[in-house]
């Protein structure tokens, strides 16, 4: 489908000034197909997956609506599956209107002070956009009054109806007036889909992505054939090796995303978790340091990521193969927009997952192509050219007087340039966010050993764990010092997230932090005594999983 830019859609100059705000140039094809119609006030069936633009699709011709018409009251109406696509919908259409101070768009879903909600539809707006639970509950408060809607927006409408909310749909429309223009977007077209365009659209125009354009053509895309054991390693020798950040790693269930991010903090990864367990107040956190570039890989679930629209990435694990052929689609293309290449990498374990993945390849039309898990020795060549890159840099853009100095006082002193780079080196590539180094051992059990791994290398990699568990449980260093937070298991703190706050806000080595113990109500950990004032000046300015973090030297009174 060709696309045309937005200067040719004949729409008013405010939203013109907003679209080259953000950025936009031209339309995607799902904006070029839906814009006319919708301005025209067809009702509209539009086939699209996450991540091709469809807000804008819809959102646009509904403000230029608003402007037409210069009426008060609820006009919009939009119903989203989840919390977090009602609230980048909303984020999206107050971009839009930014030039328009009369327009007024107000997001409602659980988990938010609905005091709060309550407040902000009394202040008056135009556009409301709701999960469906929620905007019944201010339907049944008779806080939000649908008397005036006069168009009606269902998205990713077989999500809703997956997550069991047709009877939602039912009551919510039979407040809204029947003259009334109803747009549905989908990235599937079922029998129940189609049921409920019968029930709601008048003679509605289909717009449907082809089928070329919902495979993943521009993504290279590659598969692993590795067990369950040698997941982690295998995961973060691809980071090392493809520098991929920010990305996002999926997994299938809410239980190993929080392994999972455990377990890449104490490796010193800049990563966070979301899933639907975690409260709104650490979801909002996790998302936003995730969009504001301070998380570098978020790990989670299909449920809990949906929607989420985030441009920038670098690359997408599936850490777990799908559970579905278009999860598939949907994690992936969230890499490789905008006309730009994107990497997605998926791991399979035995002959079953196998036979997942020839279905995922046939349902996309794409071939996935085998790939081979980095040797030990071409991740420390990628760190040491990373490293090579960022001397190169600085020798050029800065000003090095003062610690060439150092170095002739060093040298003075005995010390060759050549021990001085490399002690720098060492430094530097045990210090940069990785506290873990890749392990020659493990290049024997990735070495076509894709089903069976040989029995020395899976010792070696116990003993390395019952190491870090001991240090984790044994007696206080007499170099170590304790330090007291006051967040404990009540709060959902786990070992992890003290050691990513640590190392990720101080640059404190994760491997150096020694002994982790948490109560219900605070934790203590063991820090070398020559970093305790940074660690506690540090935590006391940060936030651990969305909550203020009160630090301290640990004695007994405590």
């Amino acid at each position: 489908m060709q696309t045309i830019p937005f200067s040719e859609f004949g729409l008013s100059a405010p939203v013109m000034q907003a679209i080259d705000d953000i950025g936009y140039e031209e339309a995607t094809p799902i904006q070029t197909a839906a814009i006319p119609l919708l301005m025209s006030g067809r009702d509209v069936i539009g086939q699209s997956q996450t991540g091709t633009g469809k807000t804008a699709a819809f959102a646009i011709p509904a403000i230029e609506r608003l402007l037409a018409d210069c009426e008060k009251g609820v006009q919009v109406l939009i119903l989203c599956p989840t919390r977090e696509l009602a609230i980048q919908a909303c984020e999206e259409i107050r971009k839009l209107t930014r030039h328009i101070d009369w327009i007024h768009t107000a997001a409602v879903y659980g988990g938010q002070d609905i005091e709060r909600q309550i407040r902000l539809l009394r202040s008056g707006v135009q556009i409301v956009v709701g999960t469906p639970g929620r905007i019944m509950d201010h339907m049944r408060r008779h806080t939000l009054r649908l008397g005036d809607v006069k168009i009606a927006i269902l998205d990713e409408a077989d999500e809703m109806l997956s997550m069991g909310f047709r009877d939602d749909i039912d009551t919510i429309f039979t407040d809204i007036p029947q003259e009334r223009q109803t747009v549905l977007f989908s990235a599937t077209m079922s029998s129940e889909i189609m049921e409920i365009t019968k029930l709601y659209q008048t003679n509605p125009e289909i717009i449907r992505v082809v089928r070329k354009e919902l495979t993943v053509s521009e993504i290279e895309q590659y598969y692993y054939n590795i067990p369950h054991s040698h997941k982690i390693e295998a995961l973060s020798r691809l980071m090392d090796v493809y520098h991929p950040e920010p990305a996002m790693i999926f997994c299938n269930t809410k239980k190993q995303v929080d392994e999972l991010v455990s377990a890449m903090q104490q490796r010193g990864y800049v990563a966070e978790g979301l899933h639907g367990d975690m409260k709104q107040q650490a979801r909002d956190h996790v998302m936003n340091t995730f969009r504001g570039g301070k998380v570098d890989f978020l790990i989670a679930t299909d449920v809990a990521a949906r929607g989420i629209d985030i441009s920038g990435i670098g690359a997408v694990f599936n850490y777990d193969i799908p559970q579905d052929v278009e999860y598939y689609v949907h994690r992936i293309g969230r890499t490789g927009r905008a006309g730009k290449s994107g990497l997605a990498f998926t791991f399979v374990t035995g002959s079953r997952e196998m036979a997942e993945l020839r279905c995922i390849m046939k349902y996309t039309r794409s071939e996935i192509t085998k790939g081979t898990i980095p040797t030990s020795e071409q991740v420390m060549e990628c760190r040491r050219l990373r490293f090579a890159k960022k001397v190169c840099a600085s020798v050029e853009n800065e000003d090095l007087s003062e610690y060439m100095r150092m170095v002739e006082q060093l040298a003075d002193e005995g010390i060759s340039a050549i021990e001085i780079a490399a002690a720098l080196l060492k430094a530097e590539m045990t210090s940069d966010g990785r506290t873990s180094m890749p392990s020659e051992a493990d290049d024997f059990a990735f070495a076509g050993h894709e089903h069976r791994f040989g029995r020395n290398a899976g010792s070696e990699r116990r003993d390395s764990r019952d190491g870090r568990r001991n240090r984790r449980s044994g007696d206080r260093d007499k170099n170590m010092v304790k330090i007291y937070i006051g967040l404990g298991s009540s709060a959902g703190i786990k070992p992890g997230h003290i050691v990513g706050a640590v190392a990720n806000e101080t640059g404190l080595p994760g491997r150096s932090i020694g002994r982790i113990e948490i109560s219900d109500r605070y934790s203590t950990f063991d820090v070398p005594q020559e970093a305790a004032e940074l660690v506690i000046n540090t935590l006391n300015k940060t936030r651990i999983m969305g909550r203020r973090v009160s630090a301290r030297l640990f004695t007994e009174q405590f």
